[in-house]
């Protein structure tokens, strides 16, 4: 019996915020998979390892967590005053399925040194030392974001000071720009009303304001459904009753926001909208042990991404939520309007070369 054998495709290892993705060059993917469709999602599932029955995945580059099954391709950009076209695969773990329906703010944070060290960004663009703007179009929703990324000796500084939770060691700032964040039509609620009430059948009727901003979201009051809006993981993600709960809601407030047409199609669109739940600011210990004042923050949130409780505050949540410091929010013809919103992340190569995969997996 003869076995197809393994391609090697080149690609960076590299973690953006609080996230880790596999990066490569739309070029160097073999050519059935430049274009969008089932070769280009069956590669990136085989590099990554899923669908993994085990939840481990341990035959591919994947971590096991949402923040940690992501894939990035990118190009030279296509679109007129921007460098680079951004586009963000959400890998299922257990499922065959790679979500294309919204963008991954940590893993923004590596786009721009990525685009750079590959020679995507044009040479006269990038400062010997200094900041460099990469002019960032993320292609899976259409939206314009601007990266300050640290130059040193014609180099992406990658090391630094800045000090992120969620990553555990500090490393360079890198300063994130993004603009018109609301999908669609730009409005930042999209059912009209600051604060809708959710109907879920079976479960409740909760007070919910949802958002259209870097990443649609669903918010709740933690109270009004059993939480504290201090929990850590292990407080949720061993629990399937609620789970199952958070992804009921969430696919009523989908379908209320408009981002589907029926209850069905929520299976299909994993990676948008999140589930948050909020509640004021409290004294709490965080999953690094370290011990948080109440005086120190302005509110609790815990955002719940692919079926679960985040181990951190997913960067477009945080956009949402307007907890990244300069927001420029409008009123325009009766509704608000997000017009930017600034953050800062930091990211750093981990690992370069070649990814390995079956040459029949895709």
């Amino acid at each position: 019996m003869s076995f197809v054998p393994q391609r090697k495709v080149p690609a960076t290892y590299m973690r953006g915020g609080t996230s880790k993705g596999v990066f490569f060059k739309l070029t160097d993917l073999p050519e059935p998979c430049q274009v969008a469709g089932s070769a280009r999602d069956r590669l990136l599932l085989r590099v990554i390892g899923s669908p993994d029955p085990y939840g481990k995945h341990t035959d591919g580059m994947g971590g096991a967590t949402s923040s940690t099954s992501k894939a990035v391709i990118l190009s030279k950009s296509r679109v007129a005053d921007h460098d680079v076209d951004y586009l963000f695969g959400q890998v299922a773990i257990d499922r065959h399925f790679v979500d294309w329906s919204g963008n991954c703010g940590n893993l923004t944070a590596a786009v721009g040194g990525f685009a750079i060290s590959h020679g995507l960004v044009d040479a006269d663009r990038v400062p010997v030392n200094g900041l460099a703007t990469v002019r960032i179009w993320q292609a899976n929703i259409g939206k314009t974001i601007v990266a300050q990324v640290p130059m040193t000796n014609g180099e992406v500084q990658e090391t630094g000071d800045f000090e992120l939770d969620g990553v555990t060691f500090p490393a360079a700032e890198v300063r994130l720009e993004f603009h018109d964040p609301a999908e669609g039509d730009g409005a930042m609620f999209p059912t009209g009303n600051l604060v809708d009430d959710l109907e879920v059948p079976g479960i409740g009727t909760f007070k919910a304001s949802m958002i259209n901003a870097g990443i649609p979201t669903i918010f709740l009051n933690a109270e009004e459904i059993g939480y504290e809006g201090t929990e850590l993981q292990e407080a949720i993600n061993g629990d399937p009753v609620a789970l199952e709960r958070f992804e009921t809601i969430r696919a009523h407030g989908a379908l209320k926001m408009g981002l589907i047409q029926n209850l069905g199609e929520a299976v299909s669109r994993q990676h948008t909208p999140k589930v948050a739940f909020v509640s004021p600011a409290k004294e709490y210990k965080s999953s690094s042990g370290r011990q948080v004042a109440k005086d120190d923050i302005d509110l609790c949130v815990r955002a719940v991404s692919m079926g679960k409780l985040h181990h951190a505050m997913m960067g477009t949540a945080a956009v949402a939520i307007a907890s990244a410091v300069g927001a420029e929010v409008s009123m325009e013809n009766d509704r608000w309007v997000v017009r930017k919103v600034m953050m800062s992340r930091s990211a750093r190569v981990l690992m370069e070369g070649l990814v390995r995969v079956p040459g029949d997996s895709f």
